[in-house]
């Protein structure tokens, strides 16, 4: 057992506490990894927020990298010393969706209020999905890292757990874009913009974004985005069918609001689909005209975590940025203190941070 500062959630929507928890070592099949930097991503404020329900107290974070300080018996490839990268996608390996190839979408039942964390007087903590990263310390399941090369910075290594796997994935793996086809993505914030770079490796002819913010816009394009539309205009579908002389081949919305899914279909071509990535409140509904996607072949699908299978797409991403085709230093918008967590949490809620990073000191 260790004691580690870990940004704790009381209640829904108050400020996160920083202060002593206690961290089991880890069992059959764990490791333990000793964080360097872990982002901010909007799935954590939103629990935090008790828009998708969760047992509190608890700790959230879910986008980190860092080093293997302790092994569990039974793990394979992996040893004291290792920079790895630590994902939410805990997977069993044997359930029929990990059997096909999806172990995002993995069957077997994970209790968090069972985890290695406990308070400081013993009490139940909840280890938020399944990470529990907005900590010194994890211990997580073998299946949840990947190991990565010792040459890449921390900072930009913790981005590929979620928000880059997640948009590039729901590009390269859920919407399966090939070279000349048009993609239109809906919010620009930091897996729209990581969804922007997916389609530009992808070799996409068009790359339409579509956000709120003139200025978000020019960033877009600094990732690939041939195209900005603002979602404020009338009309903004139509802008975007301008611009690709058609309708989108593929749809991927990256935010979780409301009003960007009702309008999402109107954005495609014949034949074309929506991604679903971006998660609003539980209980919040879309509408939609079956009959029109029915009638010319279009189709709505859901994509977690960017359908990516994380030991032969994280490897591939990191290739990727080593040789300057996936930008990572360029997501970061500020580097912030596990005590300053809330003030991070409050400017990623401002929406103009790319990604923010809470950095652990050596």
């Amino acid at each position: 057992m260790s004691t580690v500062k870990a940004a704790v959630c009381h209640a829904f929507g108050e400020p996160l506490v920083v202060e002593d928890i206690t961290l089991r070592a880890p069992q059959m099949g764990e490791i333990e990894v000793t964080l360097k930097a872990v982002a901010v991503c909007h799935s954590d404020i939103s629990f935090a927020e008790g828009a998708w329900g969760s047992s509190l107290p608890a700790v959230y974070g879910h986008e980190a990298a860092g080093h293997v300080t302790s092994v569990g018996d039974g793990v394979v490839g992996l040893a004291e010393g290792d920079p790895v990268v630590v994902t939410l996608i805990r997977a069993c390996g044997s359930c029929p969706s990990c059997a096909e190839g999806k172990p995002t979408i993995c069957g077997t039942p994970y209790d968090g209020d069972k985890g290695p964390l406990t308070t400081a007087d013993g009490g139940t903590l909840h280890q938020a999905m399944a990470c529990g990263a907005f900590a010194e310390k994890v211990v997580v399941d073998q299946s949840q890292v990947v190991k990565i090369s010792d040459d890449i910075p921390m900072e930009a290594a913790s981005l590929i757990a979620c928000g880059v796997i997640t948009g590039v994935g729901a590009v390269v793996n859920a919407a399966q874009i090939r070279a000349g086809q048009d993609v239109v993505v809906i919010g620009a914030g930091g897996v729209g913009l990581n969804a922007i770079q997916g389609a530009r490796i992808a070799g996409a002819r068009r790359i339409v974004a579509v956000d709120m913010g003139e200025e978000k816009l020019e960033i877009a394009k600094e990732f690939g985005a041939t195209d900005g539309v603002l979602a404020t205009d009338k009309k903004p579908f139509v802008q975007a069918i301008r611009a690709m002389g058609r309708g989108a081949d593929a749809v991927i919305v990256t935010v979780g609001a409301i009003p960007a899914y009702d309008q999402a279909p109107r954005y495609l071509a014949p034949g074309g689909k929506v991604i679903m990535v971006g998660m609003p409140h539980s209980g919040e509904k879309s509408s939609y005209e079956p009959v029109i996607l029915a009638a010319i072949g279009q189709g709505m699908q859901g994509s977690k975590m960017g359908d990516v299978v994380i030991k032969r797409d994280i490897p591939w991403m990191v290739d990727l940025y080593q040789q300057g085709r996936l930008k990572l230093d360029e997501l970061i918008s500020g580097r912030w203190t596990l005590d300053q967590i809330n003030e991070a949490i409050a400017d990623t809620k401002t929406g103009s941070a790319k990604r923010n990073v809470i950095v652990f000191d050596d």
